[in-house]
C-alpha cells in the first residue's frame, strides 16, 4: 500500500505544472490583455484574506481532516497547503480566463432596477445556504453558500446582465478548471490526502468521482468567482480608458 502524499506533494502533482504550463504561455496569450495579471494579483490576495476565517472555522469543526503526516505546518488551525491552495487556484483559473476574447463595449451605466436583480440572486443563494444551516447534514454545503453570497452580490449587483452577455466566456472559464480541480480533488479524497465529513455533508456525490457534491459545489462557486471578477474588472478597466 502506498503512503499518503503530503499536501505540499499533491500541489507538486496536479496543481503547480498546470500553472505553470499557463504561465510560460502567458506572454503569447495575454497579448494586450496584462490587465488580467493585476486582476488575478487583487483576486489572490482577497481570496486569502476571505477564505481563510470560513476555511479555518470549517476544519476546526471537523467538517474535514487530513490524513497521518499529509500535513507538515498549520498556521492558525490551516495546513500550508490549503493557504496554497487559494494562491494557485486564483492564478491557474486568471490565466486560463486570458485565452478569452471579451466585447467591453457595453456601457457601465446600468438601471438600478438591473443591479437589484442581481442582487436579489445573491440573497436567494444566502436564504437556502441559511435553511440548510439548520441541520448537522447541510453544515459543509449551507455555510458554503452564506460565505458565498457577499461576493456573488458584489459581483452581480456590479455586472450580471455584462456576465450573462459574455456567457460563453464565463461558462468555459469557469466549468474547465471546476472539472479539473474536482477530479484532482476526488484523487486526493482516495489517497487519504484529506477526509470529508459524512456527519456535515447531505450524502449526495458527483457520479464517477464519488466526490461529495459540496466539494465539487466550492470548486465551482470559487472558481466562478475569480472568472467573474476577472471579467468585470477587464470590463471595468476597458471602459474608464
Amino acid at each position: 500500500m502506498l503512503p499518503t502524499p503530503t499536501y505540499l506533494q499533491f500541489h507538486a502533482l496536479f496543481v503547480v505544472p498546470v500553472v505553470a504550463g499557463l504561465v510560460l504561455t502567458a506572454t503569447y496569450r495575454l497579448g494586450s490583455r496584462r490587465d488580467v495579471l493585476t486582476a488575478t494579483a487583487i483576486l489572490t490576495g482577497l481570496a486569502l484574506v476571505y477564505t481563510t476565517p470560513w476555511d479555518g472555522a470549517l476544519i476546526r469543526r471537523g467538517v474535514w481532516w487530513y490524513g497521518d503526516g499529509a500535513v507538515l505546518v498549520r498556521f492558525w488551525s490551516i495546513p500550508l497547503g490549503e493557504y496554497l491552495f487559494f494562491v494557485l487556484q486564483t492564478a491557474m483559473v486568471g490565466l486560463w480566463v486570458a485565452r478569452f476574447r471579451m466585447d467591453t463595449e457595453r456601457s457601465l451605466a446600468t438601471p438600478l432596477r438591473t443591479r437589484l436583480v442581481g442582487l436579489a440572486a445573491a440573497l436567494a443563494v444566502i436564504l437556502f445556504g441559511l435553511v440548510l444551516l439548520r441541520s448537522d447534514s447541510g453544515l459543509y454545503l449551507g455555510s458554503l453558500l452564506v460565505w458565498s453570497g457577499p461576493i456573488l452580490a458584489i459581483q452581480w449587483l456590479f455586472g450580471w446582465h455584462y456576465l450573462v452577455g459574455e456567457w460563453r466566456t464565463v461558462g468555459l472559464a469557469t466549468l474547465v478548471p471546476t472539472a479539473y480541480l474536482c477530479g484532482i480533488d476526488s484523487i486526493a479524497i482516495r489517497l487519504g490526502v484529506w477526509t470529508i465529513s459524512k456527519q456535515y455533508t447531505t450524502g449526495y456525490t458527483i457520479p464517477l468521482l464519488d466526490l461529495p457534491i459540496e466539494e465539487a459545489v466550492f470548486f465551482l462557486l470559487t472558481t466562478l468567482f475569480v472568472v467573474q471578477g476577472v471579467v468585470l474588472y477587464i470590463w471595468l478597466i476597458d471602459r474608464w480608458e
